[in-house]
């Protein structure tokens, strides 16, 4: 690492000794807002200089010819503007130029405030990289709560469900945690315990300016994305005053209780325009919940246990962000942007459990081991289990002209943490060789009602108490250079080359205490039940029974040596680990123009990751918890790529890319942990001698980008994959009893095959008054297979990989008038695998999904529009299957939710 830095150190110093510097051109280009516009162009006459804008608007053009010099700015959705700038020897020349829609294109622009859709297609069309991105205005143009909710709109992006909301990322049919998610650039940390994927419905949509999704990534970029990289763009200062709010209500209607959402943004420059700064909040508080039930099958096709779960939840989401940028001269810039996110859910779970002990065919019933009804609380003033994730990321950031080298840098910090104090469960358990009787099928099986309330024949199985506390830090450094080599001409081009260093650590700290009343007859005299029965279960003809009261558990003095007796259980807290990694990149890329039609960027990236971690074991026989020995590994990855781009005229795009990609095995699943859950026959175990997934991919992808605003396009990608890993289950004899035992291992090599169609445009060209509706169509089909699968009883089948759904497809038709708007979107995955098992009856699936949403604009005022908004029309419930559709595995409904409100634009 030191030569590396040394020799990076001595290229800068004669690459500095070396500029000679004629004159430069910096500016900003901004839309009729005063905001930043994003991929505009920028060509000086008569000569092949030229360059695009950055995500804030932003550019420069190095070593440009002493005198006066034509310009012109273009940008899809507006005429193409002059100016005459003067450059000057050794001299930055400035420029901010506003752009006007003529009155013409002014009837196709999307109406908004903020970063607009226009904006979006500017940055995607003239990008090097294939990239969606959408922008903070067509995020508001549907009712999306969450990232993720708003992702799951781009071509080849779709999501994973939970408590109704999107919480992750399946691109390009990659499952999660082979995707990467960043803010401006930054890789984020996870605040699940278990793995790297990030949380999106901790992130509001109404907190971003725009939303990258790079699906084939360039060498100066993080390389642990297989099926790209969701980048997070926060906003920028604009360049006038901006003041605006939202205030909003709603009504959950399986919850039956209201929501409650805010947001606000606010903008200035300060010091001559030297300063600026933008600060944004967002608050939501929403009461939810769900109805579910759970099966698990054996081989024959018989219930081997039966769950029915009921879900109140209340979700209390926060974020803030802040932004500032100081000019200090026109060739230096400094930069600090910063997101907090926070989300508490405040849950109780009643939840009843039918373990079955084989089928009787005489009887046609089920002969039943145990009934158990748990309660799921917290130790607070709700009465409710709480879940605090927090997210905190924040960069200082520089940019800096010297001759005609130019120079960013970063200094960031970022950390995720999950908090579950005082997590508390409370048990009774009925233990019979009664029959059991189920009706309907096996997609909705319907147990006989008996044993429908806890009483003195039901014994206390379990009090507990929990705390759960995760956190991962990560600190970063980087710095980028860029030097024109040939500055002019039919081959002009840049080299870009620079060095990133990333140190993470992540850690998992639980304790777990059980305990038992010393008096258990006069206990149960004084225990509190409720009786959650409803007549609108959603999730079918279930009645949930007596449950032992939420706010009796709250008030348990456990603690109190004279009423009951506590006990750690070192099971749980096998679970508890440390890890540290660290990632030395390096990468040198040039950007290479071919003529003004084609264009490259090739290159190559090394990233060296060092790994410690340890954990621990524990033993069922001897009951004693050990620590493993600490864990080290190190490992090289060499990562060249090329990318293509052919413009045979402004509006058509033909993109081809060749990438490497890895993605790194999760740190709980490297530490050698065993742990054990007797009363469920579940046994975890780690690997230590996993290795990391690596990718090739290739990417076609052709556009067409309309000037009335709009983009076709059209591709293909394959991803060939080696050492994919997956949670392997088998079962295990222990004790005498047969465990459902879970590890991750690399299970062998994948290809993952897909087409991708996108369209977006507004149907201006139709008669009045269809010409204000917009249409927006997507529609990814992927196939992936496997080969030298090392799972017993499985190398001979043709396995799918885990997460590739064959089809998404995603609609939406917008209606524009004058003063209001409306729009109904739909959106469809097919089924996927989600988890692979022994035998193919015994793989989970992730099913289909059918999503459709409405929402509406009114103008009030020029500066106040009333929104209102409807999500999950149809009810869509989350749902699991095992082996094939007809053997429902999960299923969870969360109903219909409505909101309304104002949004408010001062400024």
């Amino acid at each position: 690492m030191r030569n590396r830095l040394l020799f990076t150190v001595i290229l800068l110093c004669t690459l500095l000794s070396s500029v000679y510097a004629q004159g430069n051109l910096k500016g900003r280009i901004l839309d009729e807002h005063n905001l930043a516009m994003p991929g505009a162009l920028i060509f000086i006459h008569g000569t092949s200089y030229g360059t695009s804008t950055s995500v804030d608007g932003y550019f420069r053009l190095i070593d440009l010819p002493e005198g006066q010099h034509e310009i012109s700015i273009s940008s899809i959705g507006y005429p193409i503007i002059n100016r005459t700038v003067s450059i000057k020897h050794q001299e930055t020349a400035t420029i901010t130029v506003t752009l006007l829609a003529s009155q013409k294109l002014e009837e196709v622009v999307i109406r908004g405030n903020g970063y607009s859709q226009i904006n979006a297609l500017n940055q995607q069309k003239n990008d090097m990289k294939i990239m969606n991105v959408i922008s903070a205005d067509q995020v508001n143009r549907f009712p999306d709560a969450n990232i993720g909710d708003a992702i799951k709109r781009v071509p080849g992006v779709y999501v994973q469900y939970d408590q109704g909301e999107a919480r992750f990322a399946n691109i390009r049919g990659t499952a999660p945690e082979l995707n990467a998610v960043t803010i401006n650039g930054e890789r984020i940390p996870s605040a699940e315990a278990e793995n790297r994927s990030v949380q999106l419905d901790l992130i509001p949509s109404d907190m971003v300016q725009a939303v990258e999704v790079a699906k084939a990534i360039t060498p100066d970029m993080d390389a642990d994305a297989i099926g790209g990289a969701v980048n997070l763009v926060t906003r920028s200062a604009p360049d006038a005053p901006r003041v605006a709010m939202t205030l909003g209500s709603g009504y959950n209607l399986i919850a039956n209780k209201p929501m409650l959402n805010g947001a606000a943004v606010l903008g200035k420059r300060f010091f001559d325009n030297k300063l600026g700064v933008i600060v944004s909040a967002s608050v939501f508080n929403h009461h939810l919940g769900s109805d579910n039930f759970e099966a698990e099958w054996e081989d024959d096709a018989t219930l081997k246990e039966f769950q029915i779960r009921q879900y109140y939840l209340q979700r209390l989401r926060q974020s803030y962000s802040i932004g500032l940028d100081f000019k200090i001269n026109e060739n230096h810039t400094l930069f600090f942007k910063s997101m907090y996110n926070h989300r508490n859910d405040w849950e109780n779970r009643m939840r009843t459990t039918y373990k079955l002990d084989g089928y009787n065919t005489e009887a046609d019933a089920y002969a039943v081991k145990s009934i158990t009804k748990e309660t799921k609380g917290g130790l607070n003033n709700h009465n409710r289990r709480l879940e605090d994730q927090r997210v905190l990321n924040g960069a200082l950031s520089g940019e800096h002209l010297v001759g005609s080298l130019h120079i960013d840098w970063s200094l960031s910090y970022s950390k995720a943490s999950e908090h579950r104090p005082d997590e508390r469960y409370m048990a009774y358990e009925y233990e019979t060789d009664d029959l059991l009787k189920f009706s309907g099928s096996s997609r909705k099986p319907v147990p006989a009602n008996f044993f429908y309330h806890i009483n003195e024949e039901w014994a206390l199985d379990e009090i507990s108490n929990e705390n759960q506390y995760t956190e991962e830090v990560d600190r970063g450094a980087k710095i980028n250079f860029m030097l024109p080599i040939v500055k002019s001409g039919f081959y002009a081009n840049e080299l870009k080359f620079g060095a990133k260093l990333k140190v993470k650590s992540k850690y998992r700290n639980n304790d777990f205490m059980a305990y038992e009343p010393l008096d258990d007859q006069s206990f149960f005299a004084t225990v509190k039940f409720k009786d959650f029965s409803k007549s609108n279960f959603l999730a079918g003809p279930y009645q949930m029974g007596n449950f032992v009261d939420p706010a009796f558990i709250t008030s348990l003095k456990l603690n109190n040596s004279q009423l009951f007796e506590g006990e750690i259980d070192p099971e749980e807290l096998a679970g508890n680990f440390d890890a540290e990694e660290a990632v030395a990149a390096s990468y040198l890329m040039v950007n290479q123009n071919f003529g003004n039609k084609l264009s490259a960027v090739a290159g190559v990236r090394l990233e060296q990751t060092t790994l410690n971690y340890g954990g621990f074991a524990y033993d069922d026989e001897e009951e004693t918890l050990t620590p493993t020995p600490k864990e080290t590994d190190r490992y090289l990855n060499v990562l060249p790529s090329v990318h293509l781009k052919y413009s045979p005229n402004d509006q058509l795009n033909v993109r081809l890319a060749w990438t490497n990609t890895l993605a790194r095995p999760n740190y709980f699943d490297l530490v050698p942990y065993r742990q054990i859950f007797p009363e469920d026959l579940e046994l975890a175990i780690g690997n230590p001698a996993l290795k990391p997934t690596l990718a090739t991919n290739y990417d076609l992808m052709s556009e067409y980008y309309f000037q009335s605003i709009g983009l076709m396009s059209a591709g293909v990608f394959v991803k060939d994959i080696t050492d994919y890993i997956v949670r392997k289950r088998f079962d295990q004899e222990i004790n005498g009893e047969t465990y459902d035992v879970m590890q991750p291992v690399n299970a062998g090599n994948a290809m993952i095959v897909g087409f991708e169609f996108g369209f977006q445009r507004q149907l201006n060209f139709l008669p009045a008054p269809f010409d204000g509706l917009s249409a927006f169509v997507n529609y990814t089909f992927t196939n992936s297979t496997t080969d030298n699968i090392n799972l017993e009883d499985r190398k001979a089948e043709a396995l799918p990989m885990v997460g590739t759904a064959k089809h998404a497809m995603n609609s939406s038709l917008v209606y524009d008038a004058r003063k209001f708007s409306l729009g109904v979107s739909f959106n469809y995955t097919s089924s996927f695998i989600s988890e692979i098992a022994e035998s193919a009856f015994e793989d989970i699936y992730y099913d289909q999904v059918t999503y459709l949403d409405a929402n509406a604009n009114i103008s009030l005022s020029k500066k106040t529009k009333l929104f209102i908004e409807v999500n999950n029309i149809l009810n869509q419930p989350l749902r699991f299957f095992q082996g094939s559709e007809s053997f429902t595995f999960q299923e969870e409904y969360y109903n219909m939710r409505c909101s309304m409100g104002l949004k408010i634009n001062l400024y």
